[in-house]
């Protein structure tokens, strides 16, 4: 399953990681940076640590599990 994580920094100057499933592809990657940009502009999500302060990176995650069956 595919997924993108967005990485955000703190108050703390903690990174902070919000995954979502389903990323629409080929990603945009000035989309991305956009969203970002609103969701600290908005102040949509806070941590542990505090608010968010800055980008840090976003990444496509693609998790492949395959199943072993066992004799």
């Amino acid at each position: 399953m595919k997924k993108i994580e967005l990485k955000f920094l703190n108050e703390d100057d903690k990174t902070v990681t919000y995954s979502l499933e389903k990323p629409v592809e080929p990603v945009d990657p000035a989309a991305v940076s956009s969203a970002m940009d609103e969701i600290l502009t908005q102040n949509a999500f806070t941590s542990s640590g505090g608010d968010l302060v800055s980008k840090k990176s976003a990444r496509i995650v693609d998790r492949n599990v395959v199943e072993i069956e066992l004799p």
